[in-house]
Formats: structure tokens, sequence, C-alpha cells
């Protein structure tokens, strides 16, 4: 199975995951990006997105068995390619922000759409397959706190509140954290510091996250955030507002605190912070292990397409 993807961002570590994961069931891809230059501060125009269209309807000739468009605003190029399916995977602002009526007005048009949480499919309004992103269970692994403090240099006589984004994303409500761990600065028994980490190398993010004592999530909406999942795989206390499905990853973990005002986000932080515990994240976000999201896909892909790739495949996979 041949699989042409379409997206704004080819870099996003949740998607290179996941299509490494389908590799290994005996998918290949190829990306196609839409044209132009983003940056921190810059946003690609309407025009980059049309002048991706021709390219992509070109491209589509070439012996893909579906397109796999990433993003609401990739769909209707993917739409605009008649001969063959397409599934339109969403991330989350593009249900929530200003584009989400480029998505809701897609979306009846796919042959299948995905959404990371059941509160993304309830703003949609319409039937589609809940698939949040998938962890990577090994790159993401308990380990001693010293020691990850050692390896990013934070002193070990202090908290560590760990804000996995940058400030400059909106949506995350970098603001609201720094105003919740302000709050928090001499309730408790020793300096607390907000860490704002950020453009590191995926590879070593699980070293920031082993190294923090809790995991912030202020973001005023979320689709199934991915920071929260690699907390939970290395047993980091989570202290999140009810955004996306962190309410569901949440559910039975300990320590950790779901929030929706500012009085319950500064009290959950106490109690964690004071708690000095790890949690039992790990057992809970099995369920999302990138092994587990890929397979779902892969159903998705072959319901799609009605190809149905090698059993052999699969259970090579299974046995790793």
């Amino acid at each position: 199975m041949h699989v042409l993807i379409l997206t704004a961002n080819a870099d996003a570590p949740f998607m290179t995951q996941q299509v490494a994961a389908l590799e290994r069931r005996g998918v290949s891809f190829s990306t196609l990006s839409v044209a132009g230059e983003v940056s921190a501060d810059t946003d690609r125009s309407p025009f980059d997105y049309l002048r991706t269209v021709p390219r992509v309807i070109r491209e589509a000739g070439n012996g893909y068995d579906l397109v796999h468009a990433h993003y609401g605003l990739t769909a209707p190029m993917a739409l605009a390619q008649v001969r063959k399916p397409v599934v339109l995977s969403l991330w989350g602002s593009d249900v929530h922000g200003p584009t989400a009526p480029v998505s809701k007005a897609c979306a009846p048009f796919c042959d299948e759409v995905v959404v990371m949480s059941e509160e993304m499919r309830s703003v949609l309004g319409r039937d589609c397959e809940v698939i949040p992103d998938g962890v990577d269970l090994e790159r993401f692994q308990p380990e001693p706190k010293s020691r990850a403090r050692d390896a990013v240099g934070w002193p070990d006589d202090e908290y560590h509140v760990l804000f996995p984004y940058s400030p400059a994303r909106e949506v995350k409500n970098y603001p609201r954290a720094r105003r919740v761990v302000n709050a928090v600065r001499g309730l408790v028994d020793r300096p607390v510091e907000l860490q704002t980490v950020y453009g590191v190398d995926h590879g070593v993010v699980s070293k920031y996250v082993n190294a923090a004592d809790a995991l912030l999530l202020t973001s005023d909406s979320e689709g199934s955030p991915n920071s929260v999942k690699e907390a939970l795989a290395c047993n980091v206390p989570v202290v999140a507002l009810d955004v996306g499905d962190v309410a569901e990853r949440l559910a039975g973990v300990d320590p950790s605190v779901v929030a929706t005002s500012d009085e319950e986000l500064i009290d959950g932080l106490i109690e964690v912070l004071e708690r000095s515990e790890r949690s039992n994240g790990r057992e809970a976000v099995c369920e999302v292990s990138i092994e587990r999201t890929a397979d779902r896909m892969l159903d998705i892909y072959e319901r799609v397409t009605g190809k149905t790739v090698s059993k052999r495949e699969r259970a090579a996979v299974s046995q790793k």
C-alpha cells in the first residue's frame, strides 16, 4: 500500500512517528508539503495553499492507493484530485480555531475523517473515527529524576514545573501558566521554577519530562495533547485544564489533577508538588501507544482502499 501525505508541517513528531509505525507494517509513504515558508511568527498564506493544488493533482496520479491529508487546511487540495480516496486527520486547532469552517466544509466529502478526541468529534458534528496520536513508549520511559536533572542542568533543590511549548503559541496560554506558578511560589517548601522547553530535538524531550516534578497544561483548546501522554509514559504527574481528551487520559492517574479554573490549577499544583511522588500514568497510557494507534489507522487505510496489508507484516510488528 502506497500513501501520499499532504501536510503543512512535515516535521510534526506525532505524524512522523505514526508514519514510521505504519511503514513497519508494510505501508510506504511519500510526503508533499504545502508551498511557502513558515516560522514561529509567520504562517503560510492562502496563496501558498492554492499554488500547491496543481502539484497535488499531478502527484496523486503516480500510483498511490490513497491520499492522507493532515490538518484541515490541506483537505481542499486533497479533494481537488478525484482519483484516489481521501483520509483526513484533524489536529485540534483546525476544529476549534479560525480554520474550523474549512474542516467542517470538507469533512463530508472525505472517505474517512480521524479526530483525536470525543470532544473534537462532538464539535465537528459528524461521525468520524477517534484515534489519539500515539505515544512512543520506548522513547518515553521513566528514569530517575536526579539523573534527568543532571542531564538537563536543573538544580535538584527546586521544584520544576514543565511547560513544553513556545510562549508565542497563544492557544497554549503561557501567561496563565506563569500566573499559576507565581501564585504557588511561597506556598510550598522550596523555590518553584516554570521551565519553558521547546525547539529541542524530540529525542531528548524525555529527559526534560523526567526532570520535572509536574507538567502544567493551560491551553485554551486541545485535541489530544502529546505532552500529556509523554508525561504519563514517564510517570510524571500532570496538572491540566479540562481540554481535549485530558480528562479521559488522566482518569485513574494519581497524582494528577484535571482543573477548570486558576484556583483549581493552583491547588492541584501545590498538592502534586508537596506529595513529590511519581504517578501511575504509564499504566493508563498503554492503550494509546504508537503501536496500537498505528494498527487502528491501518484498519482505516484497508477499509478505504479495499486492500489488506500482509498478515505476516502485522505479526512481525506484534512480536517486537
